[in-house]
């Protein structure tokens, strides 16, 4: 089952996508492949995690070394090589990150590689959990476009719910296969102010939750604790795992 999180920024899809991974490992739904698919995300620190190298960085070495490659080597083996180095393997779950790519060159072909790679590699795993930048593009590139589950993180504002409509939009343009779509609400001080309400059902958008401001997230943040040793009463995991009941079978 493949799970993205996308969204307007700063709205705390990191944290989203952190309490996910918490929720199956605490469901024993194990293994978890989570991708860290926005170059400005920090889903390793998220979870706990020390990451090394990125996707990006693998293809900025692959284009600066391809023409010195002795005769005999097949590109996209030594590629797949280089990414099985890069994955972080951790108790239940595994995190890859995609970084970005910095160099001159044309990046077409090890992309074609790398979302192959990434489509045998999700094959492994019983869930994979991607951390998405706002955009959608990426998506269509690097997972084939097929999704179960897609999750849009708002915060409580009228820009934030808008943007989730269009994001809902462009995935209808780009064409991909996303089965469900839903929207979540996070950091609400106390309830949703009826202009917020008023607006998801005019926007036609299917919300899912809404999650609390929770002073033990933000201390958890500010602190560089991982989200994953967050208390099962903490407020922000109860609603999380909640929605999570309602959508993963």
């Amino acid at each position: 089952m493949k799970i993205a999180v996308s969204g307007k920024g700063g709205t705390g899809k990191t944290t989203i996508a952190s309490l996910i991974v918490r929720y199956l490992l605490s469901k024993n739904r194990k293994p978890i492949l989570a991708v860290d698919a926005d170059p400005n995300s920090n889903f390793g620190d998220a979870l706990g995690v020390k990451v090394d190298s990125t996707v990006g960085k693998v293809l900025d070495g692959f284009l600066k070394e391809k023409e010195n490659l002795p005769t005999g080597v097949v590109k996209e083996s030594l590629i797949d090589y280089k990414l099985a180095e890069i994955l972080v393997e951790e108790k239940g779950f595994d995190l890859l990150s995609m970084g970005q790519g910095e160099g001159p060159g044309c990046y077409c072909y090890p992309n074609t590689v790398i979302r192959n790679y990434i489509e045998k590699l999700a094959s492994n795993y019983k869930y994979v959990v991607i951390d998405n930048e706002a955009g959608m593009e990426h998506i269509s590139r690097r997972t084939n476009g097929s999704l179960d589950l897609l999750l849009l993180v708002s915060d409580p504002s009228l820009k934030g719910v808008r943007t989730c409509k269009k994001l809902e939009d462009l995935v209808r343009e780009l064409g991909l296969n996303i089965k469900k779509t839903y929207l979540l609400i996070n950091r609400v001080p106390k309830e949703l102010p009826p202009q917020i309400t008023d607006e998801i059902e005019r926007l036609n958008l299917n919300l899912l939750e809404v999650i609390p401001e929770d002073q033990q997230v933000v201390d958890c943040e500010l602190r560089g604790i991982p989200m994953l040793n967050l208390e099962d009463s903490t407020p922000a995991v109860i609603k999380l795992n909640e929605a999570m009941a309602k959508v993963i079978p």
